[in-house]
């Protein structure tokens, strides 16, 4: 008798034990934050803010792995394969959805994962040379009416969120730009801070040291309003170049099939990062805010951009190889 009950009691303890093991609140371990760009680029400065965070609410290490190869399309392919179990997590920007519209990514992709949180966004910022003779949005599209074909605009490269901007800008004002192809956002913002380029849709993040030492003017904002860090340049829409707007945005992925429980409680912590003074205050500083929204929202939000930024791949005659 004692050995049978000893034998039960060693049944319940292990299957006591078992319990505990995989009945741990997550998360139990680190988690690992693909950011699928190189170190030191918007989609960096934005993942990192939120990992440092994350770190402290989750108890646990946010360890941020960058997969900077294949413009992003490494790095999300890598996180798709990965265990759905909470363990690894996925930051994405605009360059998602327009790799989508270039077809570089297939469009059922957005069925890969599940929507965690929206994050943050910042808007484009059209810059010209301190010495270009105008000085705003429509001075410097009556100009380019004016001699069409002359003008011509910096890109960071064919399919780049910046001549993607650049040519939403192009659309939506009439006008006929050359569009300038460099090997990255540097290159094309030192030629125009030296004259040699008439314009720049840039990010804010970028242009912005620029305006402030007076090397560029900022003639417009595109983004839906004005920002704190330049609140006497008017919006696309307010200066009269209305449908212009393009912003970058980020925002948290997770492999589809993730435990409801774990996204539960990334959703409740990247919501309290967001409300944050220090998060804030540090995406201020980038030229950005936060991006409120719900998972839900945010999924319909990552399908409009994807239908947005086709319709402009498609007008423009955008083909990259």
């Amino acid at each position: 008798m004692r050995s049978i009950l000893n034998r039960g009691f060693l049944f319940l303890w292990a299957c006591l034990v078992a319990t505990l093991a995989t009945g741990q609140p997550y998360p139990a371990k680190p988690v690992r934050l693909v950011i699928p760009f190189p170190p030191g680029g918007s989609n960096d400065v934005v993942g990192r803010v939120i990992a440092a965070q994350l770190s402290e609410r989750l108890g646990q290490s946010v360890i941020v792995d960058n997969s900077g190869a294949g413009g992003g399309i490494i790095g999300i392919n890598a996180a798709a394969k990965s265990p759905a179990d909470g363990y690894t997590i996925l930051l994405v920007s605009v360059g998602y959805p327009v790799s989508i519209a270039l077809g570089r990514m297939p469009g059922e992709s957005l069925q890969w994962f599940t929507p965690v949180a929206s994050v943050a966004t910042g808007p484009s910022l059209l810059v010209v040379p301190a010495a270009m003779p105008v000085n705003s949005v429509m001075e410097l599209v009556a100009l380019a009416k004016k001699k069409p074909g002359e003008l011509n605009a910096g890109a960071a490269g064919p399919g780049s969120f910046q001549h993607l901007a650049t040519e939403l800008f192009r659309l939506q004002s009439g006008i006929d730009i050359v569009i300038v192809q460099y090997r990255g956002g540097g290159p094309a913002l030192t030629d125009t801070i030296a004259g040699q380029v008439h314009m720049n849709v840039g990010s804010v993040i970028q242009n912005l040291p620029h305006v402030r030492s007076g090397k560029l003017k900022a003639l417009g904002i595109g983004g839906a309003k004005r920002i704190a860090a330049l609140p006497e340049v008017p919006t696309f829409a307010e200066a009269g170049v209305p449908g212009a707007e393009a912003n970058n945005w980020w925002g948290i992925l997770a492999p589809v099939g993730t435990p409801p429980a774990a996204l539960g409680r990334l959703q409740q912590e990247i919501a309290a990062i967001l409300e944050s003074s220090e998060a804030r205050k540090r995406f201020e500083l980038e030229g950005a805010e936060a991006l409120r929204m719900s998972a839900a929202e945010f999924s319909q939000f990552m399908s409009a951009e994807t239908q947005k930024w086709t319709r402009v791949v498609k007008e423009a005659g955008i083909k990259v190889e």
